[in-house]
C-alpha cells in the first residue's frame, strides 16, 4: 500500500499512516534507521509518538561503538590532530622574538632556530643586538662596524653632557656590537 492515495481531482495527494491498519493521515515523519536520517516513514500522531518511544538511535551498537559516536559528536566530525603535530609549508618556523615559547618552557633561548632545509637563523641574542643597533639581517660584518661608528658618535656622554642615560644607551651599543662581531654568521660572510 502506497503511503499517498489519490484522491478528488481538485485535491492534492495526502499521506496514509504507515501504522498496520490505520487509515488516518500520515503528517508526521519519522526516520527509518541511524544510517537513513532524511529517509521517512509517514505516521499519524497517535502512531508516530509509539514510534519515537520505542525507537532508539543506538540499536544495535555496542558500548564502544556509542561512545566512539560520541565522542565524534563532541567535535563535530572533523578531523583532529595532537597539538604541534601539523607543520607549516613555510620554509621556516614560528619566529618567537620575545623568547615567548622559551619562557614557557618549550624551548631553550640560547637555542639557535633552524630552517626545515637545515641552514641557521639568528640566536635571540643576535636578533637582540640588531635591534639595538637598529639593523636587519642580512647584513656584512663592515655593514655593523659602519653602524656602531654613527652610534657611538650619537650616544656617547661626552656628546651629550655626560648625560646617564647615554652611557646606559652607549653600554647597550658596546653589548650589541660585540654580540654581532663575535657571531659565526657574520664571520663567515652570510
Amino acid at each position: 500500500m502506497s503511503p499517498l492515495t489519490a484522491t478528488d481531482a481538485g485535491r492534492p495527494q495526502q499521506r496514509v499512516c504507515e501504522a498496520p491498519g490505520c487509515g488516518l493521515c500520515g503528517e508526521f515523519r519519522a526516520p527509518r534507521g541511524r544510517d537513513r536520517l532524511t529517509d521517512y516513514r509517514w505516521f499519524c500522531l497517535e502512531h508516530v509518538r509509539e514510534y519515537n518511544k520505542k525507537w532508539d538511535y543506538f540499536a544495535g551498537l555496542d558500548a564502544n561503538q556509542i561512545e566512539a559516536h560520541i565522542r565524534a559528536d563532541t567535535i563535530w566530525r572533523r578531523p583532529v590532530w595532537p597539538l604541534g603535530a601539523r607543520r607549516s609549508n613555510s620554509a621556516y618556523h614560528i619566529v618567537d622574538p620575545f623568547d615567548l615559547a622559551a619562557d614557557a618552557g618549550f624551548g631553550d633561548p640560547t637555542e639557535t632556530l633552524r630552517r626545515k632545509d637545515g641552514s641557521e637563523q639568528l640566536t635571540p641574542a643576535e636578533r637582540n643586538a640588531l635591534g639595538v643597533l637598529e639593523l636587519s639581517w642580512p647584513l656584512t660584518l663592515a655593514d655593523v662596524k659602519s653602524r656602531y661608528k654613527e652610534l657611538v658618535k650619537l650616544h656617547h656622554p661626552d656628546a651629550n653632557g655626560g648625560a646617564r642615560e647615554a652611557e646606559e644607551k652607549l653600554k647597550q651599543i658596546n653589548a650589541a656590537y660585540s654580540t654581532l662581531r663575535a657571531s659565526e654568521r657574520l664571520a663567515a660572510g652570510n
